[in-house]
């Protein structure tokens, strides 16, 4: 009888803060005028075009292929890689100012350092034109004693804000010295960091080096549970690794490499302030 009345209630409160929130209104100058509406996304979650134009496997691309995922890929996605236009109009006609989305590491340098491949470049610095180069006009509307004026603002753009890491480390990597639990990659990501200030930073102000850094530590390392599939019991059951020891590894290093690129846009790449 108890959770009879206790699943009511929790029903009702659901359904009482649905109705209420539907019932607020809320218009742009509620908010402050530097306030960014937008939408992020992940390389992996959208780009697919796993195998194509020369990117190389992620230790995403390994992990969902080896069956964790029930036959869940990232192959395909949502295919921005080809329809990133359309994505665009999409943003447009919702009215986004701003659009966070993360750099594949291994479409961009296929070995994890070295040669950068040519068509990943095309394909930022063509998505990256195409949010900048669409917009929206704005108006406002002001209500007069009999009149109506309709004033033009602007044309708002789609600010790029880009994540340099998303979990998807490149296997290469990977398979060479076990990725984040080896010192070697924050030389290796301050590399591929540069590549990625130089060719695009003319036209992205705002930049993340590492998403989530502690949740990729302790899903990949501790228990298991992500890519690259490292853990130990009781924590988790995987073919390597010991989460007493390596998700702190792994943040150690993560800490490390976000400071290395940030020292590196900081004196390289920043503008000073006038």
């Amino acid at each position: 009888m108890v959770k009879g009345r206790l699943w009511f209630f929790s029903l009702f409160l659901v359904l009482n803060l649905a109705a209420t929130f539907s019932s607020l209104k809320f218009s742009r100058d509620d908010f402050p005028p530097d306030f960014i509406f937008g939408s992020g996304t992940s390389a992996y979650q959208v780009e697919g075009a796993a195998f194509q134009d020369g990117r190389t496997p992620s230790i995403w691309d390994t992990f969902v292929h080896a069956g964790p995922s029930h036959g869940a890929t990232g192959d395909i996605a949502c295919d921005q890689y080809h329809k990133y236009k359309e994505d665009v109009k999409l943003m447009v006609e919702t009215g986004l100012e701003g659009y966070r989305f993360s750099i594949s590491w291994s479409r961009l340098i296929p070995n994890g350092r070295g040669l950068v491949k040519p068509k990943g470049l095309t394909y930022y610095n063509n998505l990256i034109n195409e949010l900048i180069n669409q917009g929206r006009i704005i108006y406002s509307v002001r209500n007069g004693i009999d009149i109506f004026l309709v004033i033009f603002v602007g044309v708002v753009k789609i600010q790029p804000h880009v994540s340099l890491f998303h979990g998807d480390t490149p296997q290469a990597l990977e398979d060479e010295y076990e990725g984040w639990i080896s010192r070697r990659i924050v030389k290796d990501f301050t590399e591929y960091a540069d590549v990625c200030f130089r060719e695009f930073g003319d036209r992205v102000l705002y930049w993340s080096t590492i998403n989530e850094g502690n949740i990729f530590a302790v899903g990949g390392y501790d228990s298991g549970i992500a890519p690259p599939h490292r853990c130990s019991p009781p924590f988790g059951n995987c073919p390597k690794g010991n989460s007493s020891t390596e998700p702190y590894i792994a943040g150690h290093h993560i800490l490390l490499a976000h400071a290395s690129a940030a020292k590196l846009y900081r004196e390289k790449y920043q503008v000073p302030s006038e």
